[in-house]
């Protein structure tokens, strides 16, 4: 039976990947940093599944933990890395340490477990590493755009490396997406049309679904598929004056 680990896995995108891909008869490897999070989240998936699963506390900002989740990794067949979080503030009005920590969990954490399960995987000539980027990797939005646009390009580098191996990395571009996330950052984007959200189990799915074919960049909904071709065809100084009004995440 296949394996996976994932990151972030106790809320939001993460938690919806542990149940699709337990549904889908893989063993998993939770890790998030909150023991009791992933006990409970453990504990229900093994109430509806027949997975085996496994929790691994660790800080990913953690050099320690780090290095536990990098040995981890090298024994599973999907890597998901999907920890991460907004900082809800502009770079210059925030802590620097809190910045730092970001760009450990976000841009550090990604790179070694990449490292360490693309090493192991092209050695057994099977694998997949699904990265999840966002969107805002188009924009200006702080330094939440400026990590995640490094993991797109980072994700498309190393499906290169990775060619005809027969292991593949895939980089996942969301929109907003109906989850914790911006409740936990503290932004109210009450005000913001329905229609823009997108359903946690729709990018999943089709996140797996570009992995299984190897696809590199899978942008999920055909809004954000649409909304990330204007950006990036869009003068870049008419992306600035619109992120200018959009909140720092």
């Amino acid at each position: 039976m296949a394996s996976a680990l994932v990151t972030g896995a106790t809320s939001g995108l993460g938690k919806e990947f542990c149940w699709q891909l337990a549904e889908q008869g893989h063993d998993l490897i939770l890790v998030a940093r909150n023991q009791e999070r992933l006990e409970r989240t453990a504990q229900q998936l093994q109430t509806v599944t027949r997975a085996k699963i496994d929790i691994l506390a660790a800080d990913l900002a953690d050099p320690r933990d780090l290095t536990e989740v990098c040995k981890r990794v090298s024994s599973v067949d999907i890597v998901v890395n999907n920890a991460g979080f907004g900082l809800g503030e502009s770079f210059l009005n925030g802590a620097l340490d809190r910045e730092l920590y970001a760009l450990d969990v976000m841009v550090q954490a990604v790179m070694a477990t990449c490292h360490f399960a693309g090493r192991a995987m092209r050695e057994r000539g099977r694998g997949a590493i699904i990265n999840v980027s966002s969107v805002a990797a188009d924009t200006g939005m702080g330094t939440y755009s400026a990590h995640k646009a490094w993991v797109r390009a980072f994700t498309e580098g190393l499906s290169e490396e990775l060619r005809g191996t027969g292991v593949s990395a895939t980089v996942v571009l969301p929109g907003l997406v109906r989850t914790e996330f911006h409740e936990r950052m503290g932004a109210d984007l009450s005000d913001v049309p329905q229609f823009v959200w997108g359903d946690p189990g729709t990018v999943v799915r089709d996140a797996l679904k570009a992995a299984r074919r190897k696809q590199v960049v899978v942008t999920p909904t055909a809004l954000y598929k649409a909304v990330g071709g204007l950006s990036r065809i869009a003068p870049r100084s008419v992306v600035r004056a619109v992120t200018r009004r959009l909140p720092h995440t």
